[in-house]
């Protein structure tokens, strides 16, 4: 009977948890396409979601060969799009972990004290890149980028990827 009793508590704890995850979004969301910028076979996407509060969460995605070692891939949202040379930085977003290739970030204000909401998004000149390392050389290797908002395109152009800044 108590077995029964705690597999009872245990299954609404659950069903809780779970409802308040659904909750915390507002049901809007909207999906980039990252595109394979290397020689590496990796592509993605960036997926903005509102929460209810009226911020953003950026949920990451690449797909391609995944790692069993402890490394994980920068990523950064820009300004302007991903052929500007030095595009500075508007946020720093969580890194990819080799092992998953996948990254939630809760997006607070920008390099430029702006916050992003979601009405915003669809006139917002920036991109994402993910690099393949934080710095020396491979820093300039770029895994997969995207134009998102404004100039979002169905196509990439490698030849025409800027390195980007690391001023932030």
């Amino acid at each position: 009977m108590k077995k029964l009793l705690l597999l009872f508590s245990l299954s609404i704890c659950m069903g809780s948890c779970k409802d308040a995850d659904e909750n915390q979004y507002s049901g809007r969301s909207v999906q980039f396409e990252l595109f394979q910028a290397s020689t590496y076979a990796y592509k993605g996407t960036i997926e903005f979601k509102e929460l209810v509060d009226g911020n953003l969460e950026l949920a990451l995605r690449m797909d391609g060969a995944k790692s069993s070692t402890a490394y994980a891939y920068p990523a950064h949202l820009h300004f302007g799009s991903y052929d500007q040379t030095n595009a500075p930085i508007a946020y720093l977003l969580n890194p990819l972990p080799a092992a998953q290739l996948t990254s939630t970030t809760q997006l607070g204000n920008l390099s430029d004290g702006r916050s992003l909401k979601f009405e915003d998004l669809s006139n917002f000149d920036g991109h994402v890149k993910i690099h393949l390392a934080n710095e020396g050389p491979e820093y300039a290797v770029i895994l997969v980028a995207g134009n998102i908002g404004a100039k979002a395109r169905a196509e990439l152009e490698p030849d025409q990827i800027a390195v980007c800044g690391k001023s932030f």
